[in-house]
Protein backbone atom coordinates (compact mmCIF):
# COMPACT_ATOMS: atom_id res chain seq x y z
CA UNK A 1 0.00 0.00 0.00
CA UNK A 2 1.45 3.59 -0.78
CA UNK A 3 1.33 6.41 1.04
CA UNK A 4 -2.43 7.66 1.06
CA UNK A 5 -2.16 11.64 -0.34
CA UNK A 6 -6.42 11.94 -0.70
CA UNK A 7 -7.28 14.36 2.03
CA UNK A 8 -11.48 12.88 1.14
CA UNK A 9 -9.61 9.13 2.48
CA UNK A 10 -7.82 10.80 5.16
CA UNK A 11 -11.11 12.84 6.81
CA UNK A 12 -13.08 9.70 5.85
CA UNK A 13 -10.63 7.76 8.90
CA UNK A 14 -10.46 10.71 10.93
CA UNK A 15 -12.20 9.19 13.74
CA UNK A 16 -10.09 5.94 13.42
CA UNK A 17 -7.49 6.10 16.46
CA UNK A 18 -5.16 3.38 17.62
CA UNK A 19 -2.21 3.00 20.25
CA UNK A 20 0.47 0.73 19.27
CA UNK A 21 2.29 -1.68 21.78
CA UNK A 22 5.09 -3.98 21.85
CA UNK A 23 8.76 -4.54 23.52
CA UNK A 24 10.10 -0.67 22.70
CA UNK A 25 13.51 -2.77 23.75
CA UNK A 26 13.42 -5.36 20.93
CA UNK A 27 10.88 -4.37 18.56
CA UNK A 28 10.85 -0.22 18.36
CA UNK A 29 12.17 0.49 15.00
CA UNK A 30 9.03 -2.22 14.23
CA UNK A 31 6.83 -0.38 16.05
CA UNK A 32 7.76 2.80 14.33
CA UNK A 33 7.25 1.27 10.73
CA UNK A 34 4.04 0.20 12.00
CA UNK A 35 3.42 3.99 13.03
CA UNK A 36 4.17 4.71 9.40
CA UNK A 37 2.20 2.79 7.77
CA UNK A 38 -1.42 3.64 10.26
CA UNK A 39 -0.70 7.28 9.76
CA UNK A 40 -0.01 6.84 6.11
CA UNK A 41 -3.33 5.21 6.30
CA UNK A 42 -4.94 8.31 7.96
CA UNK A 43 -5.36 6.44 10.80
CA UNK A 44 -4.28 8.95 14.04
CA UNK A 45 -1.63 6.74 16.17
CA UNK A 46 -1.96 8.16 19.75
CA UNK A 47 0.93 6.84 20.98
CA UNK A 48 3.98 6.11 21.12
CA UNK A 49 5.32 9.32 19.90
CA UNK A 50 7.46 9.88 17.30
CA UNK A 51 10.55 9.95 19.70
CA UNK A 52 13.85 7.40 20.26
CA UNK A 53 14.73 5.40 23.17
CA UNK A 54 17.06 7.69 25.24
CA UNK A 55 17.87 4.88 27.78
CA UNK A 56 17.16 1.28 29.19
CA UNK A 57 16.65 1.33 32.69
CA UNK A 58 16.16 -2.68 34.34
CA UNK A 59 15.01 -3.53 30.41
CA UNK A 60 12.36 -0.87 30.82
CA UNK A 61 12.98 1.06 27.16
CA UNK A 62 12.38 5.38 28.40
CA UNK A 63 11.54 7.18 25.33
CA UNK A 64 13.01 11.26 24.54
CA UNK A 65 9.52 12.44 25.09
CA UNK A 66 8.84 10.68 28.22
CA UNK A 67 8.95 13.45 30.70
CA UNK A 68 8.46 11.42 33.94
CA UNK A 69 11.05 9.50 35.29
CA UNK A 70 9.06 7.05 37.41
CA UNK A 71 8.98 3.97 35.16
CA UNK A 72 5.09 3.25 36.90
CA UNK A 73 3.98 6.60 35.76
CA UNK A 74 5.37 6.84 32.33
CA UNK A 75 3.56 3.34 31.89
CA UNK A 76 0.26 4.46 33.00
CA UNK A 77 0.15 7.62 31.22
CA UNK A 78 1.22 5.43 28.31
CA UNK A 79 -2.49 3.33 29.12
CA UNK A 80 -4.59 6.62 30.11
CA UNK A 81 -4.09 6.95 25.95
CA UNK A 82 -6.74 3.64 25.76
CA UNK A 83 -8.93 6.09 27.00
CA UNK A 84 -9.24 8.38 23.91
CA UNK A 85 -9.65 5.57 21.54
CA UNK A 86 -13.16 6.22 21.08
CA UNK A 87 -15.81 3.74 19.39
CA UNK A 88 -13.34 3.11 16.50
CA UNK A 89 -10.01 2.76 18.22
CA UNK A 90 -8.24 0.05 18.88
CA UNK A 91 -4.76 -1.27 20.26
CA UNK A 92 -2.21 -3.13 17.80
CA UNK A 93 0.58 -5.20 19.02
CA UNK A 94 3.64 -5.26 17.34
CA UNK A 95 4.81 -9.20 18.62
CA UNK A 96 7.74 -10.44 15.90
CA UNK A 97 8.15 -14.16 16.33
CA UNK A 98 5.06 -14.18 18.96
CA UNK A 99 6.70 -12.22 20.96
CA UNK A 100 4.97 -9.53 23.34
CA UNK A 101 7.03 -8.61 26.35
CA UNK A 102 6.32 -8.10 30.14
CA UNK A 103 5.27 -4.24 29.75
CA UNK A 104 3.04 -5.21 26.97
CA UNK A 105 1.48 -7.73 28.33
CA UNK A 106 0.65 -5.84 31.61
CA UNK A 107 -0.79 -3.55 28.30
CA UNK A 108 -2.38 -6.02 26.82
CA UNK A 109 -4.40 -7.17 30.31
CA UNK A 110 -5.88 -3.33 30.88
CA UNK A 111 -6.56 -3.30 26.99
CA UNK A 112 -8.66 -6.11 27.01
CA UNK A 113 -10.41 -5.92 29.79
CA UNK A 114 -10.73 -2.54 29.10
CA UNK A 115 -13.26 -3.88 25.95
CA UNK A 116 -10.65 -1.90 23.89
CA UNK A 117 -10.36 -3.86 20.47
CA UNK A 118 -6.81 -5.73 20.54
CA UNK A 119 -5.15 -7.12 17.30
CA UNK A 120 -1.86 -8.83 16.67
CA UNK A 121 0.76 -8.80 14.38
CA UNK A 122 1.29 -12.53 14.84
CA UNK A 123 -0.49 -14.72 16.92
CA UNK A 124 0.82 -14.43 20.61
CA UNK A 125 3.65 -16.97 21.68
CA UNK A 126 5.10 -15.66 24.68
CA UNK A 127 1.28 -15.33 26.41
CA UNK A 128 -0.79 -17.53 27.06
CA UNK A 129 -3.89 -14.91 26.10
CA UNK A 130 -7.04 -15.70 24.17
CA UNK A 131 -7.02 -14.25 21.02
CA UNK A 132 -9.98 -14.33 18.40
CA UNK A 133 -9.98 -15.40 15.09
CA UNK A 134 -9.94 -12.38 13.45
CA UNK A 135 -7.36 -10.78 15.42
CA UNK A 136 -4.39 -11.69 13.57
CA UNK A 137 -3.58 -8.84 10.93
CA UNK A 138 -0.14 -7.38 9.14
CA UNK A 139 -0.30 -3.87 10.11
CA UNK A 140 -0.53 -3.15 6.20
CA UNK A 141 -3.58 -5.57 5.94
CA UNK A 142 -5.30 -3.84 8.98
CA UNK A 143 -4.87 -0.91 7.63
CA UNK A 144 -6.16 -1.13 3.85
CA UNK A 145 -9.19 -3.09 5.69
CA UNK A 146 -9.73 0.11 7.51
CA UNK A 147 -9.39 2.08 4.48
CA UNK A 148 -11.65 -0.18 2.05
CA UNK A 149 -14.60 -0.81 4.66
CA UNK A 150 -14.51 2.50 7.09
CA UNK A 151 -15.01 0.16 9.75
CA UNK A 152 -12.57 -2.22 12.33
CA UNK A 153 -12.55 -5.89 11.70
CA UNK A 154 -15.57 -7.91 13.56
CA UNK A 155 -14.27 -10.44 15.82
CA UNK A 156 -14.92 -14.75 14.32
CA UNK A 157 -15.25 -17.37 16.72
CA UNK A 158 -14.41 -21.00 16.03
CA UNK A 159 -16.84 -23.10 17.13
CA UNK A 160 -14.37 -25.31 19.89
CA UNK A 161 -13.76 -21.81 21.13
CA UNK A 162 -16.86 -20.48 22.34
CA UNK A 163 -16.50 -21.25 25.37
CA UNK A 164 -13.33 -19.54 26.09
CA UNK A 165 -14.83 -16.57 24.59
CA UNK A 166 -17.68 -16.58 26.53
CA UNK A 167 -15.63 -16.53 29.46
CA UNK A 168 -13.25 -13.87 28.31
CA UNK A 169 -16.40 -11.70 27.40
CA UNK A 170 -17.24 -11.87 31.23
CA UNK A 171 -14.17 -10.32 32.16
CA UNK A 172 -14.93 -7.02 30.75
CA UNK A 173 -15.62 -4.09 32.14
CA UNK A 174 -18.97 -2.35 31.10
CA UNK A 175 -18.32 0.08 28.55
CA UNK A 176 -20.93 2.61 30.37
CA UNK A 177 -19.72 5.40 32.91
CA UNK A 178 -22.82 5.72 35.79
CA UNK A 179 -22.18 9.45 37.41
CA UNK A 180 -24.76 10.81 39.74
CA UNK A 181 -24.93 14.48 40.55
CA UNK A 182 -27.19 16.55 43.45
CA UNK A 183 -28.71 19.80 43.11
CA UNK A 184 -27.76 20.79 46.42
CA UNK A 185 -30.60 22.76 47.85
CA UNK A 186 -30.58 25.15 50.98
CA UNK A 187 -34.51 26.53 52.45
CA UNK A 188 -33.76 29.62 54.21
CA UNK A 189 -35.75 29.92 57.24
CA UNK A 190 -37.43 32.65 56.27
CA UNK A 191 -40.02 31.81 53.86
CA UNK A 192 -39.93 35.02 51.97
CA UNK A 193 -37.10 34.06 50.86
CA UNK A 194 -36.51 31.84 47.82
CA UNK A 195 -34.70 28.46 48.37
CA UNK A 196 -30.86 28.08 46.84
CA UNK A 197 -28.65 25.78 45.24
CA UNK A 198 -25.00 25.06 44.84
CA UNK A 199 -22.87 25.46 42.47
CA UNK A 200 -19.24 24.84 42.04
CA UNK A 201 -16.42 26.45 39.73
CA UNK A 202 -14.48 23.20 37.90
CA UNK A 203 -11.09 22.92 36.74
CA UNK A 204 -12.92 19.39 34.79
CA UNK A 205 -15.26 21.67 32.88
CA UNK A 206 -13.05 24.43 32.32
CA UNK A 207 -13.46 26.85 35.06
CA UNK A 208 -17.66 26.84 34.10
CA UNK A 209 -19.87 25.65 36.88
CA UNK A 210 -21.66 22.67 37.72
CA UNK A 211 -23.22 20.52 40.17
CA UNK A 212 -21.67 18.21 42.95
CA UNK A 213 -21.16 14.74 41.98
CA UNK A 214 -19.20 11.94 40.31
CA UNK A 215 -18.64 8.47 39.49
CA UNK A 216 -20.56 5.78 41.18
CA UNK A 217 -18.18 3.23 42.65
CA UNK A 218 -18.43 -0.79 41.57
CA UNK A 219 -21.13 -2.68 43.74
CA UNK A 220 -21.98 1.21 45.33
CA UNK A 221 -25.58 1.99 45.60
CA UNK A 222 -26.40 5.26 43.80
CA UNK A 223 -27.93 7.26 47.27
CA UNK A 224 -24.58 6.12 48.74
CA UNK A 225 -22.27 7.27 46.00
CA UNK A 226 -24.35 10.68 46.25
CA UNK A 227 -24.08 11.53 49.34
CA UNK A 228 -20.19 10.14 49.47
CA UNK A 229 -19.70 12.86 46.45
CA UNK A 230 -20.99 15.77 48.65
CA UNK A 231 -19.45 15.12 51.61
CA UNK A 232 -15.96 14.42 50.20
CA UNK A 233 -16.31 17.74 47.64
CA UNK A 234 -18.16 20.05 49.90
CA UNK A 235 -18.25 18.69 53.39
CA UNK A 236 -22.07 19.01 53.71
CA UNK A 237 -24.23 16.19 54.71
CA UNK A 238 -26.60 14.91 52.48
CA UNK A 239 -30.44 13.59 52.54
CA UNK A 240 -30.97 12.98 49.12
CA UNK A 241 -34.76 13.61 47.70
CA UNK A 242 -36.52 13.11 44.30
CA UNK A 243 -35.47 12.20 41.37
CA UNK A 244 -34.82 14.82 38.90
CA UNK A 245 -33.94 13.29 35.48
CA UNK A 246 -31.92 10.25 34.20
CA UNK A 247 -29.66 10.89 30.71
CA UNK A 248 -26.79 10.25 28.47
CA UNK A 249 -24.20 13.12 28.76
CA UNK A 250 -25.11 15.63 26.13
CA UNK A 251 -23.30 15.34 23.00
CA UNK A 252 -20.28 18.16 22.11
CA UNK A 253 -20.10 19.13 26.05
CA UNK A 254 -16.43 19.93 26.61
CA UNK A 255 -15.89 16.48 28.79
CA UNK A 256 -17.61 14.45 25.99
CA UNK A 257 -15.72 10.99 24.30
CA UNK A 258 -17.23 9.22 21.74
CA UNK A 259 -17.56 6.05 22.54
CA UNK A 260 -17.86 6.28 26.04
CA UNK A 261 -21.33 5.96 27.42
CA UNK A 262 -21.73 8.74 30.97
CA UNK A 263 -25.15 8.17 32.58
CA UNK A 264 -25.96 10.78 34.57
CA UNK A 265 -28.47 10.25 37.19
CA UNK A 266 -29.07 13.36 39.07
CA UNK A 267 -31.26 14.04 42.41
CA UNK A 268 -32.36 16.99 44.66
CA UNK A 269 -30.31 17.05 48.14
CA UNK A 270 -31.46 18.97 50.82
CA UNK A 271 -28.66 20.34 53.40
CA UNK A 272 -29.28 22.35 56.78
CA UNK A 273 -25.83 24.40 56.23
CA UNK A 274 -24.47 26.75 53.57
CA UNK A 275 -21.02 26.15 55.30
CA UNK A 276 -18.88 24.86 52.66
CA UNK A 277 -15.73 23.00 52.35
CA UNK A 278 -14.42 22.46 48.76
CA UNK A 279 -11.72 19.92 47.83
CA UNK A 280 -9.34 20.06 45.10
CA UNK A 281 -11.97 19.14 42.72
CA UNK A 282 -13.45 22.56 42.52
CA UNK A 283 -11.99 26.47 42.96
CA UNK A 284 -15.00 28.04 44.12
CA UNK A 285 -18.52 27.99 45.03
CA UNK A 286 -21.89 30.19 44.76
CA UNK A 287 -25.15 29.52 46.38
CA UNK A 288 -28.06 31.24 44.19
CA UNK A 289 -31.90 30.51 43.36
CA UNK A 290 -31.53 28.28 40.26
CA UNK A 291 -33.76 30.89 37.88
CA UNK A 292 -30.34 33.78 39.04
CA UNK A 293 -27.99 31.56 38.21
CA UNK A 294 -29.23 30.28 35.04
CA UNK A 295 -29.40 33.76 33.70
CA UNK A 296 -26.29 35.02 35.17
CA UNK A 297 -23.45 32.11 35.17
CA UNK A 298 -21.91 30.28 32.42
CA UNK A 299 -22.92 26.90 33.33
CA UNK A 300 -21.76 23.65 31.63
CA UNK A 301 -23.70 21.89 29.23
CA UNK A 302 -25.19 18.78 31.55
CA UNK A 303 -25.67 20.86 34.78
CA UNK A 304 -28.02 23.32 32.45
CA UNK A 305 -29.94 20.73 31.56
CA UNK A 306 -30.59 19.26 35.40
CA UNK A 307 -31.09 23.02 37.00
CA UNK A 308 -33.62 23.76 34.11
CA UNK A 309 -35.62 20.71 35.01
CA UNK A 310 -35.44 21.53 38.91
CA UNK A 311 -36.39 25.23 37.78
CA UNK A 312 -39.55 24.02 35.99
CA UNK A 313 -40.60 21.47 38.74
CA UNK A 314 -40.54 23.89 41.26
CA UNK A 315 -42.09 26.86 39.15
CA UNK A 316 -44.64 23.98 39.01
CA UNK A 317 -44.84 23.02 42.81
CA UNK A 318 -45.61 26.88 43.67
CA UNK A 319 -47.87 27.29 41.63
CA UNK A 320 -50.63 25.06 42.96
Amino acid sequence: MGKIKSKAMTDELKNFRCVLHGSFRKSFDEIKKVRDIFTQAGIEVLAPAISDIKTIENGFAVLESDKEKDQRMIELLYLHNLKRLGVNGFSYFVNPDGYIGKSASYELGIAQISNVKCFFAQKPADHPVYAHNNSIWKAQDLAEYILKYKKIPEPKIKRNEQAIHKLWEGLMVPGSVVAVGGIIEYEPMSPKKAKEILLVKTHKWENKYSVVGGKARRNERLEDALKREVREETGLKARIGRHICTFDEIKNSQYYLPGIQHIFIDKVVKVESKKVFLNDEAEDFIWLPANTALKELPIEANARYTIELYAKSQAKNNSF
